[in-house]
């Protein structure tokens, strides 16, 4: 784990709760883990500005980088006639990063901790997210553990959770849009400071946490999926972790060209199991 001078947040674990099982600290140099960590590429979802290729993390003093760059280059998926809203750009204007655990770290119930400081640029759209497989979305299940974009031009931190309905692709959401000032006049350095999202699931709930503030609490009560994700539960099944900084689209708002390369930067990313049930 990286030293950070900016790093004042309170301990969060008592050792007679949890146990921690697995964690990636993101020290050395290079690429992240290989073992652990996938890479989304190419224009992936929500008509976003940037391309997501590997080339845009790295490990840097003891900090997992994600760097969004402005670049021009030809799209490769480029097609005149292309149906896909990706494929309908000629060019690349912006990169950017977005790794995945899927098929090599997914864990059920526990603790998922992880420790970061995010961009808070116009157009950028970092997140800190959990997906299931084996279904499709969002009859799979989705947990934001954090996202922070734009609504209607004023940024909002966001802890959502969604699953499935009686259509396809339709998701119900429950979700918490706190705004940024919430945070900002508390302490007006709060995005130069690292900060650590948690997440807390068990049988009954799913708990997000920003610095020990409940941002959101949802009972797996009211998370059954409608007929097409056949009326189960997708939050009592394994979900992977996704970690990546999207700019522009459907909600990171303008993107500032002034504020490029844009870091956002990750600590550690940790699992913990609850112990003295």
């Amino acid at each position: 784990m990286a030293v950070l001078a900016m790093l004042t947040v309170p301990q969060l674990l008592p050792a007679q709760e949890w146990k921690l099982i697995w964690s990636d600290e993101f020290n050395g140099t290079g690429r992240p883990d290989a073992a652990t960590w996938n890479y989304e590429e190419g224009f992936v979802r929500n008509h976003e500005a940037q391309w997501y290729q590997a080339d845009n993390a790295f490990l840097q003093d003891g900090l997992l980088v994600i760097e969004a760059r402005k670049e021009h280059r030809p799209n490769p998926t480029y097609r005149a006639d292309g149906r896909y809203w990706g494929q309908q750009r000629p060019d690349i204007d912006y990169t950017s990063a977005c790794l995945t655990s899927q098929g090599k770290r997914e864990f059920l119930y526990g603790r998922l901790e992880v420790c970061a400081r995010i961009p808070v640029d116009g157009g950028s759209w970092p997140a800190i997210w959990t997906l299931g497989s084996g279904m499709q979305w969002p009859s799979c299940g989705e947990i934001d553990v954090m996202e922070f974009y734009r609504i209607k031009d004023e940024p909002h931190i966001l802890a959502n959770v969604a699953w499935g309905n009686d259509r396809p692709f339709q998701p119900v959401w429950n979700s918490k849009k706190v705004p940024f000032t919430h945070f900002t006049n508390r302490d007006e350095r709060w995005a130069q400071r690292f900060h650590v999202w948690r997440m807390d699931w068990d049988e009954t709930s799913i708990r997000l946490y920003l610095d020990d503030e409940l941002m959101n609490e949802v009972p797996l009560s009211t998370t059954v999926n409608g007929s097409v994700g056949r009326h189960q539960n997708p939050f009592t099944r394994k979900q992977y972790i996704l970690l990546n900084l999207a700019l522009g689209g459907d909600c990171g708002g303008e993107i500032d060209d002034s504020a490029f390369p844009m870091r956002y930067e990750i600590d550690y990313v940790r699992i913990y199991e609850r112990v003295n049930k």
